[in-house]
């Protein structure tokens, strides 16, 4: 069943902000209309971030947002976060679901892979990620997709869709259109001088 949760604006948070300022960033993309956000941080500083990942859950549970984590079932369950996000090289999905029980939410990237897709539907993901759509400054290496892959996976599968990827207020309304149920976003936010006005921005194709 679809979680009527997973669609709008998803941010996936900046390694380089720590502390207060990551707080304050997540903080204002939320009230810029950030509905997902997803704590990214492969340190091994594992006390600084259950720190920033419990205030975090504060923080986008006051908003009526879900905060995610990147790939560690065990620190989501420690904070109580709504589940966790796996990459290709990441955590398999099925050991995950083992730690993190039937509730949580797994979401899977897939590239620009329908097959991975359509394979991680079969395994029990609540959602799938397509990307990178455009030039992005955060994977610049990662494999490039075609918009008609959002229209192909809309008609193959009953999943959420998440598109990433060198997304900008110009060509998020494209992907929207293809089918995205979530634009995820790291620098069109956390890169910006004004993350609220941002996410406004990013935010009005969902309207």
């Amino acid at each position: 069943m679809r979680d009527p949760r997973l669609q709008g604006l998803y941010a996936v948070t900046d390694g380089r902000l720590v502390g207060e300022p990551l707080l304050a960033a997540v903080q204002a993309a939320l009230v810029g209309g950030v509905r997902i956000v997803q704590y990214r941080d492969k340190t091994g500083e594992i006390h600084r971030r259950q720190d920033e990942a419990a205030r975090l859950v504060k923080l986008c549970h006051e908003r009526g947002a879900l905060l995610l984590i990147n790939d560690d079932s065990e620190l989501a369950l420690a904070v109580g976060a709504d589940g966790v996000h796996l990459g290709q090289r990441d955590t398999p999905l099925s050991v995950a679901r083992e730690q993190l029980g039937p509730d949580k939410l797994i979401g899977v990237s897939c590239n620009n892979r329908l097959d991975r897709a359509l394979a991680a539907q079969q395994a029990g993901a609540d959602y799938v990620a397509f990307g990178r759509f455009f030039a992005s400054t955060t994977k610049p290496d990662a494999p490039p997709a075609e918009l008609a892959l959002i229209e192909q996976a809309r008609q193959q599968l009953d999943l959420p869709l998440a598109a990433i990827g060198g997304i900008t207020p110009d060509n998020a309304p494209q992907l929207h259109t293809a089918g995205a149920d979530m634009l995820a976003v790291v620098n069109a936010l956390f890169s910006q001088d004004d993350i609220e006005t941002a996410a406004r921005r990013l935010s009005r194709c969902f309207d």
